[in-house]
Parts: structure tokens; C-alpha cells; sequence
């Protein structure tokens, strides 16, 4: 059951931190390293999945395209097609 409610009072020092186990700050600090390095690849990896989006959307659309193609599709593929290059070109150099 919760405990009832009782007087606090001002006089009371508050309590001291206690002293960590080093064995556990070691601990703590090589988990702090491993989560710092995992984050900045995820970042690596997000930024790669920008280019394969891209990438995946020209194929489909030149996927949806090819079974009947006219002129207009096949200009319209291709602009989409150096599009999609000129973007990852410029995501690249950033």
C-alpha cells in the first residue's frame, strides 16, 4: 500500500549521491561509445537510402513504361532518368 503522508522538514540535510562501481562507469562509457558509433552509421545508411529510393523509382516507372511505350513516355523517362542522376550527384558532393 502507498505510504501516508508526513511532515518534511526543513531541517533535514538531503541525502549524499552515492559512488558508482568504476567497474560500472567503465561500463556506462564503452555502451555510450558503442551507441555513438551505431548512430552515426544509421546516418550513413540513411543517406545511401536516398539514392536507392531514387533508383527504385526510375526502374519502376521505366518497369510500368516499357510493355507500350509511345515517344512522349520514352522523353519522359529519360528527363526523369538524368533527374534522378543530377540529384544524387549533388546529394553526393554534400
Amino acid at each position: 500500500m502507498a505510504e501516508q503522508f508526513r511532515i518534511v522538514s526543513e531541517d533535514d540535510p538531503p541525502p549524499t549521491p552515492t559512488k558508482a562501481d568504476p567497474l560500472s562507469q567503465i561500463g556506462i562509457q564503452t555502451l555510450m561509445l558503442g551507441l555513438s558509433a551505431l548512430s552515426q552509421r544509421t546516418l550513413a545508411a540513411l543517406s545511401r537510402l536516398f539514392a536507392l529510393i531514387t533508383v527504385v523509382s526510375a526502374f519502376v516507372l521505366w518497369w510500368a513504361v516499357m510493355p507500350n511505350p509511345t515517344v512522349l513516355q520514352l522523353v519522359g523517362l529519360g528527363m526523369f532518368g538524368v533527374f534522378v542522376l543530377a540529384i544524387n550527384v549533388i546529394v553526393r558532393r554534400e
